[in-house]
């Protein structure tokens, strides 16, 4: 894009957010106006995000931020702005980056007015922003997880200067949240409850990246969760690294059940789902609350990590196999037909056949719905990084045996309600399928079945006519 340059006038800039970031963002709106006058056709953007259901959450406000200064929303990375909303859980993560920022960067040469910006968790590593600034220098702005409410005063900054904007905070300074947001979804939202993590797994660089944890205060949930149902929303996700550790760092401490139980008495709201759990910190407080509140899922995604109490020490997890095992029981005697998925590590440094054999066994006991498996990958930075590492051939070898008992075991039990009426919310239209619609049951497994447009968003009763392992083919009824 063009230089332009400062006005000369003293700018009255707010000093208090979410104030500043609107008059950024109005300053913006006039430039990018500008723009795009001279062009002859809108500015267009185009988000790419990598990780968690947080950074997607992320994305969504920075692209509400991107559409109120006039961008509009684009899945083209040939567009005037492309941002990377970025994840660091794993190294290979941080090579997709790179590569595919080498491939912006041709981009960016037969198009110098490009934007290139990144943000997320990879930018809070300070050898990283490093590198960006010297092996990519095209790149044009750069901001971390803290900050990404100043998405506008940083574009600002960039729109009226020619250099590199590099703005990284290394701790969270305040929660802004009543910023624009563009959402995926009409019908559904996710909701931040809390930000960062205080749990230091061995292997994990979250806690390095997001900070430590902060809750926002229950009011402000609460009331955004009714702006959203006021909009037409029936589905929330809460969201947070650890959301059981929620509102210990309040000034006036709330569980996690609490807000649970008020976020269940939101009149139109339709279901809650929240993610992740840490087991440590799951109380049976919890468990009850889950089970009174009406509007709560039947689905609970619990992390494993590994099924061994060694390596589980090793992790720094601070459970047990057998603590697992029993809040596992003490879950489904309040919730028999609740749906658990996991996640699991196979390799951590360490690992040894006996220590694999325990996750089996946890897997056959608990019989997972479904679960997330990864290969360890050395994360720099972090604790287990200096540990023994597994040989890679041993590591492929267990990863496919976990691979196969997870997905057998996942075929029989998400096949349970067969022959029955569900509750369905349907979320768009069937990809393979002319004429079908795809949505999901409190439990999360998909369900296809006929319908048309006018279904998605609404929660319609869908008799399941066959179980296909991992999803169902129904008919409405």
């Amino acid at each position: 894009m063009d230089h332009l340059n400062k006005s000369q006038e003293v700018l009255e800039i707010p000093e208090r957010e979410p104030a500043r970031q609107q008059y950024f963002t109005e300053k913006c709106a006039e430039l990018v106006s500008e723009l795009s006058k001279s062009l002859g056709r809108p500015l267009t953007c185009c988000i790419n995000t990598f990780g968690c259901q947080m950074n997607a959450r992320d994305s969504e406000k920075l692209l509400g931020i991107l559409e109120k200064m006039g961008f509009e929303e684009s899945d083209s990375e040939k567009s005037d702005l492309v941002l990377y909303n970025t994840c660091t859980v794993r190294d290979n993560a941080n090579q997709k980056v790179y590569g595919r920022l080498g491939q912006l960067g041709s981009i960016k040469k037969k198009n110098p007015s490009m934007l290139i910006g990144l943000c997320g968790c990879m930018m809070q590593e300070s050898a990283v922003v490093e590198k960006i600034k010297k092996s990519y220098p095209f790149v044009d702005v750069i901001f971390g997880t803290h900050n990404i409410y100043k998405l506008a005063e940083i574009m600002y900054n960039r729109l009226t200067g020619k250099k590199m904007v590099v703005d990284i905070q290394k701790e969270a300074e305040e929660i802004v949240e009543d910023l624009p947001v563009e959402r995926k979804y009409p019908f559904k939202s996710g909701v931040n409850i809390m930000f960062g993590c205080n749990n230091f797994c061995s292997y994990c660089i979250v806690p390095y990246v997001r900070g430590r944890e902060r809750s926002r205060e229950p009011e402000e949930i609460l009331a955004e969760i009714r702006r959203l149902v006021a909009d037409g929303v029936v589905e929330v996700m809460l969201l947070g690294q650890n959301v059981n550790s929620y509102g210990k760092n309040l000034k006036n401490p709330v569980t996690f059940a609490e807000l649970l139980r008020r976020v269940n008495e939101i009149e139109g709201l339709e279901r809650i789902r929240f993610m992740t759990s840490h087991p440590k910190d799951l109380s049976d407080e919890l468990i009850l609350a889950m089970k009174e509140c009406d509007k709560v899922c039947a689905h609970l995604h619990l992390p494993l990590q590994s099924g061994s109490s060694r390596i589980l020490k090793a992790m720094n997890r601070r459970y047990t196999k057998e603590d697992y095992l029993n809040l596992v029981e003490r879950i489904r005697e309040a919730m028999p037909e609740i749906s658990l998925t996991t996640d699991i590590i196979v390799g951590f440094p360490g690992e040894t056949e006996e220590d694999f054999e325990e996750t089996l066994d946890v897997v056959r006991r608990v019989r997972f719905d479904s679960a997330f498996t990864f290969i360890y990958s050395v994360r720099r930075g972090t604790p287990a990084a200096a540990m023994e590492q597994v040989p890679e051939d041993v590591v492929k070898v267990r990863f496919d045996r976990l691979l196969k008992e997870v997905q057998a075991i996942s075929a029989e039990v998400c096949g349970r309600d067969v022959h029955t009426v569900q509750k369905v919310l349907a979320e768009v239209m069937d990809d393979h399928q002319e004429g079908y619609v795809t949505g999901r049951l409190s439990n999360n497994t998909v369900v296809h079945f006929p319908g048309d447009e006018s279904l998605i968003g609404k929660i319609v009763d869908v008799y399941l006519e066959e179980s296909k392992g991992f999803y169902y083919m129904g008919t409405m009824r």
